[in-house]
Order: structure tokens, then sequence, then C-alpha cells
């Protein structure tokens, strides 16, 4: 069964929104981490699906990079975040306004 390419940008769009609203909206470090996440892979669907349309398998070899950046973010990040916890005991992101004055 074919989909059509136009209901993949639909849903990939609104995963990105998602996460756009996501990341402005929230205060709690580990959601906005998360939202992020779910961004990177709207971008990952939309890269695969427009490489499965147009029949070239180079999409899906740039979709295999960004994963491995995504994945070392999120490695990075809650590295951070479980250090600033530590420091802290907090993960709300308007707390850690404060530590720079």
């Amino acid at each position: 069964m074919n989909v059509p390419i136009d209901q993949y940008i639909y849903l990939s769009s609104l995963l990105f929104c998602i996460g756009v609203f996501g990341v402005l909206l929230r205060r709690n470090a580990i959601v906005v981490l998360m939202c992020i996440e779910l961004m990177l892979n709207a971008v990952n669907l939309l890269f695969v699906s427009l490489s499965s349309y147009m029949g070239d398998a180079s999409g899906q070899i740039f979709v295999f990079f960004i994963m491995v950046v995504a994945a070392a973010e999120a490695s990075v990040g809650l590295a951070i975040l479980v250090m600033v916890y530590r420091n802290t005991r907090s993960v709300d992101i308007g707390f850690l306004d404060k530590l720079r004055k």
C-alpha cells in the first residue's frame, strides 16, 4: 500500500511543530531534550520518505549520520543534566538562569 508523500510531509511537520512548542514552552530540561529528539526524528522521517519517493538512498545515509549525532547529543545532554541536578537539586531551566549571575 503506497502512502502519498504529502501525508509524510504533514506528519513530519506536525511532529516538528510539537517539538518546537515543547522546547519553547516547557521548563523541565528532560522534556526539552525529548522535544529536541522529536524534532530530529521528524526531520529523519521526512528524509527517509523523500529519499524513498525519489528512489535515492542518499537521504537514508544522511539519516544514519543524524541518528549518530542525536545519540551523542542525548548522552552529553543527559550527562550535563545529571551534573546540574547534583549541584542544584532541580532540572528546571528557569532555575539555571540564576547560575549566570
